[in-house]
């Protein structure tokens, strides 16, 4: 299955099909004998399409310093593995109980509860592998340092384990607005802020004012891609999305349409989608692709 391309130019599809290639590359080879299988289960969790949102971010991020795209492949595979794990693990049946994803059988359907669970571990594994030891990304050892505890962060209980922890404990309750905005500011904001950063690190950016700023804009756009991909729960069908439609309100999950309602909701998405860009003002120009991934992200179907 090829990744999805929604909507975006050709630059950005050149960029998507990039990092598949390098994804490719840092996966390892599925065999016949063990662990074999546990290859081609993370194989599938990684290959298997995606909007590859993530890896974007890293790359509009990173050109924004005039960084070539050759030395952001490392960070945009390592916060891609990290995603696909995070998918994995959310769709189990102790998680979200998920049977659908991408638009095919989720990775514990497919490959079994085990398997899938060993796959997550591993994909996680091998982000901070590929990310600590590639000669690819050519950074100092100080700037690779700041990349792991950036990406490692993002991942832990102050960022996407932390966030899962707090979506279980709130089904089938109900909180208020700042509350559900630091939950996914967590489970979902978490990576998207890493992505930037990592991307701006190893292009060399320094300057604490960009890196606030680019954080800034990193965390009203986790909170957009969250806000829109509540709506498309309740708005979407399970065909387009290539996953479950309306599986929110079916687990009594606390999100922004049952706090604020539909008008309410988009009102917020326009508010958060307006900060972002805000947020993007001292760069001017230069700031474009991320500007388009911000609008892009309001706007999608999928």
């Amino acid at each position: 299955m090829k990744p999805i391309h929604p909507e975006l130019g050709p630059e950005f599809t050149a960029l998507i099909e990039r990092s598949e290639a390098a994804l490719e590359r840092a996966l390892p080879r599925a065999a016949q004998d063990d662990p074999g299988r546990l290859h081609a289960a993370m194989r599938y969790a990684v290959l298997g399409g995606g909007k590859r949102l993530r890896p974007l971010l890293v790359y509009a991020s990173g050109g924004l310093f005039d960084a070539p795209p050759a030395r952001l492949d490392v960070p945009a595979v390592a916060v891609e593995l990290i995603h696909a794990y995070s998918l994995v693990h959310d769709d189990l049946p102790a998680m979200d109980d998920d049977a659908l994803r991408r638009g095919r059988p989720t990775c514990h359907v497919a490959y079994g509860e085990a398997t899938a669970i060993l796959a997550g571990d591993a994909l996680q594994a091998l982000a901070f592998e590929h990310l600590a030891r590639d000669s690819a990304l050519e950074v100092d050892a100080a700037v690779r340092l700041a990349m792991l505890r950036a990406l490692a962060e993002a991942c832990g209980a102050e960022g996407m384990a932390g966030g899962q922890a707090l979506d279980l404990a709130a089904t089938g309750g109900r909180l208020d607005l700042p509350r559900l905005e630091h939950l996914h500011a967590l489970k979902t904001g978490a990576l998207i802020r890493a992505s930037v950063r990592l991307g701006a690190l190893a292009a060399g950016a320094d300057s604490a004012a960009a890196l606030r700023a680019l954080d800034d804009y990193a965390s009203a756009l986790g909170l957009a891609f969250q806000i829109r991909d509540d709506l498309l729960d309740v708005e979407g069908a399970t065909a387009t999305l290539g996953k479950t439609a309306g599986k929110d309100a079916a687990q009594s999950k606390p999100t922004f349409p049952a706090l604020l309602g539909i008008d309410g909701t988009h009102r917020r998405l326009r508010q958060v989608t307006a900060q972002a860009l805000a947020a993007l003002a001292p760069f001017g120009a230069r700031a474009g692709q991320l500007a388009e991934l911000a609008r892009h992200v309001a706007a999608r179907a999928r």
